[in-house]
């Protein structure tokens, strides 16, 4: 038997006033599925039969929380009728304009009650059968479990673009997480209220999760069907990933430890600035020459690129200042469990 169907959450009263003068208990779900409704094209009725239909024979109670990112239209009034029909079972929360997955998920936590949280795509992406290894691995003790979409039924191209993308994060993060941009993903609720995501931080939740101290696990799925682009994508997409990976790199290694990052970097700026304007200032004492110092781009390169230096330097001793000072209030460690 899991280790859901042997808890037994706390119930949530009604007030008295809106049962007639009685009290009725509404026990929590196991499970809330977070379902963000990001395109017009959401296949909203098919994922809830998919995976509703699996965990109720796993034996799972559950709930959905509908998000639209800025989506209105026939879309909103289908979900609302099925909330209807459902008795609140799928609820709906309507952004008024579009913010991303990331703020999606964190406002459909905010309302969500169950002690695990089921993130999932807009379709139907991976066989719904297969939901059971998630929960077999989280009744093994793991607090977040990822999902490595295998075999892949995209394109090969965009299978080795995935393959790029997921071995730089794994060398960044130190993990062996194969397939981040799955996103049928199971966590306990307690990731989610200790780890802080933000922007597109949402791709890389188990990566950040892995890095606060919780234990991620990674199970094989079967991949079905595959919405998105063929082929190559425009640049900004993968200006924004190597944005994002190095902001990953930046808070998985460095978040406590800024003088190391922009010490190295600075240093590395103030190195070729001393060797640019030392050698053009070499060559002015030393040689004949009609030319000044000021007249040397190389001489002005150098010393531009001293400054650039000291100053990045200078905002890693400001960064190590603001660490000390809030020390106390920042923590990167998770304490699982204590024996007295």
């Amino acid at each position: 038997m899991s280790e859901l169907e042997t808890r037994n959450p706390q119930p949530t009263p009604v007030p008295a006033s809106e049962m007639g003068g009685e009290q009725r208990l509404d026990p929590a779900p196991d499970i809330t599925i977070v379902f963000p409704v990001q395109t017009h094209k959401a296949e909203i009725e098919s994922v809830l039969s998919a995976l509703g239909g699996s965990l109720e024979a796993l034996g799972f109670t559950w709930e959905c929380i509908l998000v639209f990112d800025g989506i209105k239209g026939d879309l909103w009034r289908r979900a609302t009728e099925l909330q209807a029909k459902t008795h609140d079972q799928v609820r709906t929360i309507a952004l008024h304009k579009q913010f991303g997955e990331t703020v999606c998920l964190s406002s459909a936590f905010e309302h969500a009650r169950g002690s695990l949280i089921l993130t999932t795509p807009a379709y139907v992406q991976v066989d719904p059968q297969e939901l059971s290894k998630l929960f077999v691995a989280i009744d093994d003790g793991a607090d977040f479990v990822a999902t490595w979409r295998t075999p892949r039924v995209d394109s090969k191209l965009n299978q080795l673009q995935s393959f790029a993308f997921n071995w730089v994060v794994r060398k960044v993060v130190g993990a062996t997480f194969h397939d981040l941009n799955s996103t049928l993903r199971v966590m306990r609720r307690e990731v989610l209220e200790q780890v802080t995501i933000y922007g597109n931080m949402y791709r890389y939740l188990p990566a950040v999760a892995y890095r606060q101290g919780f234990r991620v696990d990674e199970v094989k799925v079967r991949h079905l069907s595959e919405w998105g682009n063929v082929g190559v994508f425009g640049p900004g997409l993968y200006l924004r990933r190597a944005l994002d990976v190095l902001g990953l790199m930046f808070l998985a290694r460095f978040t406590h430890k800024p003088l190391r990052f922009f010490g190295t970097l600075g240093g590395v700026f103030l190195a070729l600035g001393f060797l640019l304007s030392g050698s053009q200032l070499a060559l002015w004492a030393f040689a004949s020459s009609d030319y000044g110092l000021f007249q040397r781009p190389f001489f002005l390169i150098g010393v531009l690129l001293g400054v650039l230096g000291a100053q990045i330097i200078g905002f890693g001793l400001v960064g190590e200042i603001i660490v000390f000072t809030q020390a106390k209030n920042v923590r990167e460690y998770r304490i699982e469990r204590i024996y007295e």
